[in-house]
């Protein structure tokens, strides 16, 4: 899985159309709704803003008054198989006074998308998961300092007759994180990870 390090544009034209392509990173629908407003702002002679938004739990797309499926989706497509993901993909069109037909469309849409992550520098994701361990009240700021330096984010943090904390970290460093933490308050931590939630 990818994201993109930077915006990127491209522009093509078909019989006279211009497809303008442009992708963002981002991660909410939010970011991307003010996006949308800058670029019909800045091209007010534009006649279609097709976009797609793909992020973690917020995703969406609009063909923007092209026929349905002619838009939207084949730029979906490109970024499903490019495996771009945390992107918005906007083609702005410009009419050029010939009707392309749904096939035309299709690939016009697609092919400004494909255009545009040619041009753009894609970065590895690297795959989050989750660990719950259970530890005494005075380690808990030992843990937390070793969460500072592998730069793993405490979720939550619950405390009873000893303390529970949901950390977030990249799934390649959890094994070592767990090894250090175990080793490092004398095996005085509980792995609950598989538990669920009181």
């Amino acid at each position: 899985m990818y994201q993109l390090a930077a915006p990127a544009t491209t522009e093509i034209e078909i019989k006279k159309s211009r497809f303008i392509g442009l992708l963002y990173p981002l991660t909410t629908r939010a970011e991307a709704r003010a996006i949308l407003s800058q670029l019909r702002a800045q091209h007010p002679n534009a006649v279609h803003f097709c976009w797609v938004l793909i992020c973690d739990g917020d995703s969406g797309l609009d063909d923007d008054g092209e026929p349905s499926g002619t838009a939207a989706r084949p730029m979906y497509n490109v970024l499903v198989h490019k495996d771009v993901f945390n992107v918005l993909a906007v083609v702005v069109r410009y009419w050029g006074g010939t009707k392309l037909g749904a096939g035309g469309l299709t690939r016009a849409y697609g092919q400004a998308i494909s255009e545009t992550i040619k041009t753009a520098e894609l970065v590895p994701v690297e795959a989050m998961c989750e660990r719950r361990f259970v530890l005494q009240f005075a380690d808990e700021s030992t843990l937390r300092r070793l969460c500072e330096q592998y730069e793993v984010s405490v979720l939550d943090a619950q405390y009873d007759d000893a303390v529970t904390l949901l950390l977030k970290m990249k799934c390649s460093q959890a094994d070592a994180f767990t090894r250090q933490a175990f080793d490092l308050l004398r095996g005085a931590l509980a792995d609950r990870s598989d538990q669920p939630a009181n």
